[in-house]
């Protein structure tokens, strides 16, 4: 008998200081040093803001802590493409994988990527081009790096965003500690208007909070590579949520001790001025270097995970097969890693990723959606299923966390229909794409995972 060579698989290598680190670096990227500011130009009060990022972080930690549960049940590569195929269809789960190939992250690692070449350029003088160039060779470090071991990423990971949290922490304490403003600005009264008029700046505030929460679910895109993932996978994600809501809650203090509601309304870059009001011009260069090093690690995050999702399809012979494989040595998906590199650069050079994402970022919350809901389908139907974590607070934490997200893909539609008519052709456009590789699997073998099929 023949014996045919084992197929090199993922290996499981993370600890939950790994993951907790991978979740925390992809959340906290840019949007903490900008968002602060679209939040106070819809909500002049700092009551009022201070209510909206502790209701959105408490929001994304519902949603965080139902997702989980999915997460222990399901621990492979992939993350919401395995539970949406495995709930709902593989169509359902290719259109994920699909829409986050093409858009989604690829997008945000694009985005990212400018964002960091772009703060960079507060140090060395860069024309538009050198921006472009410098974001694409971020992109090309991080997707070569990534292919000689998921250790080596994460331990890029780890450091990282241990300098993002020590970074974010002393702007903190330089805003509350060090006299730069009036801090009477936190006890500020409610706007003097009816509370419905106040429904749609709440919402909007929401929205843009919501955003800056987003990425906390990254973690289970890469389960197959998580020691121990009936454990692990859940307390990462709620441990990492957990410490994103305390940074950003206690950032926005910070902002409000020493920026007028007023002045942080009209600032560009929110977390340079307050830094500027207690440090000066060493403050301005303080956070557009944090920033530097809060966006290389939070593209380190999205690089390591996305990958994961279309090995996961490639597994199941719906992409690209050579996607599918693993290196004999290093462990990792290296087809997956660079193709997706591949796309991020292209669309940096096209300057297209801004637009693209406009278009399909409120899919990303159905397709959360639909995963939280799937947690419920699942406890009807597979009552008795060994459940390693079941979700604090169920069935509510779910139904909240499914209402928030509905709210938004509405207001999205609404805000911007033909936006949101182009980003539904685009997802719809995985259908062909879908029965294109269903045909070619059914006329050759997908290339299964062992691994993947523990757990």
């Amino acid at each position: 008998m023949i014996h045919q060579p084992a197929v090199p698989e993922l290996r499981r290598e993370l600890t939950l200081f790994d993951a907790t680190m991978i979740n925390v670096g992809s959340i906290i990227a840019s949007a903490i040093f900008i968002v602060p500011a679209a939040v106070a130009g819809h909500l002049p009060s700092g009551p009022l803001m201070m209510t909206v990022w502790i209701v959105g972080g408490i929001i994304s930690l519902f949603g965080a802590v139902t997702i989980a549960e999915l997460g222990a049940m399901m621990p492979r590569a992939g993350g919401q493409y395995v539970f949406l195929a495995e709930i709902y269809s593989p169509l359902w789960g290719f259109l994920y994988g699909w829409s986050a190939f093409v858009v989604i992250i690829s997008a945000a690692i694009s985005a990212i990527a400018m964002a960091f070449a772009t703060y960079l350029g507060y140090f060395f003088p860069l024309s538009g081009m050198e921006i472009k160039i410098i974001a694409i060779a971020s992109i090309v470090v991080l997707t070569v790096m990534n292919c000689f071991g998921v250790k080596l990423g994460a331990i890029v990971q780890n450091g990282f965003t241990l300098l993002k949290i020590a970074a974010l922490g002393m702007l903190i304490l330089f805003c509350l500690f060090i006299t730069g403003g009036e801090t009477s600005i936190l006890a500020s009264s409610l706007p003097e208007m009816p509370w419905t008029s106040l429904a749609g700046p709440l919402v909007l505030a929401m929205i843009a909070v919501l955003w800056a929460y987003d990425g906390w679910i990254e973690i289970t895109f890469i389960a197959g590579e998580v020691r121990d993932p009936q454990t692990t996978i859940h307390r990462s994600l709620i441990i990492a949520t957990l410490i994103v809501i305390v940074m950003y809650v206690l950032a926005n203090f910070g902002y409000l001790a020493v920026l007028p509601i007023k002045e942080m309304a009209a600032s560009q870059l929110v977390a340079s001025d307050a830094a500027a009001a207690v440090l000066g011009s060493a403050g301005a260069a303080f956070v557009a270097a944090s920033v530097v090093i809060s966006t290389f690690g939070a593209n380190n995050g999205y690089v390591i995970t996305g990958a994961r999702i279309y090995y996961a399809m490639a597994k199941e012979g719906l992409f690209f097969r050579s996607f599918g494989h693993v290196h004999p040595q290093f462990k990792t998906p290296i087809p997956s890693l660079l193709g997706q590199g591949v796309w991020a650069s292209l669309l940096v050079v096209t300057g297209s990723y801004e637009q693209l994402f406009t278009y399909v970022v409120f899919a990303s919350w159905i397709f959360y959606a639909m995963a939280c809901y799937g947690v419920i389908l699942l406890r009807r139907r597979m009552p008795e299923a060994p459940r390693p974590y079941t979700a604090w607070g169920y069935p509510y934490t779910a139904i909240i966390f499914i209402l928030f997200a509905l709210l938004l893909v509405i207001l999205a539609v609404l805000e911007s229909p033909g936006d949101a008519l182009i980003g539904t052709v685009m997802i719809a456009s995985g259908i062909p794409a879908y029965y294109y590789w269903s045909h070619r699997r059914r006329s050759g073998p997908a290339l299964n995972s062992d691994q993947d099929s523990q757990g």
